[in-house]
């Protein structure tokens, strides 16, 4: 795995409360030896234009950020608490092995980077259309 996703929602926007949130995940898996990425899904609007050059919209929960993950058979999440998995397009893609383009987040270019990326350390997913 190239990293681990911790995705939460929080009203509070500040840089502050959102590094607050990370130094815990951090203290809590820091013996794990892995790259773990925090981020309270209520900012993703308020960076991801500097970051990807294109706006996103604002989110009204976690599952909104899932369900707009680029790949659809990556749209997988899962509540810690109550270990429900959310699945925004089931788990048939992902069991197939075909990475496919999110419509709800249209990014030809950034799908096909990280498309490539998954096919480079598991040569056995296929790319489709639609």
């Amino acid at each position: 795995m190239k990293d681990y996703d911790v995705i939460y929602f929080d009203q509070d926007l500040s840089w502050e409360a959102e590094d607050r949130v990370i130094d815990q995940v951090q203290q809590a898996c820091g013996d794990l030896n892995a790259n773990i990425e925090v981020r309270n899904q209520a900012r993703v609007h308020l960076w991801y234009q500097q970051k990807f050059g294109r706006s996103y919209p604002q989110l009204q929960s976690v599952t909104d950020g899932v369900d707009r993950y680029l790949v659809t058979a990556t749209c997988l999440g899962m509540e810690i608490a109550t270990g429900r998995l959310h699945a925004s397009y089931g788990l048939a893609k992902l069991e197939a092995g075909l990475l496919r383009i999110n419509p709800l987040n249209h990014q030809p270019d950034l799908f096909l980077q990280k498309a490539l990326s998954y096919q480079e350390r598991w040569p056995w997913l296929r790319r489709v259309e639609g």
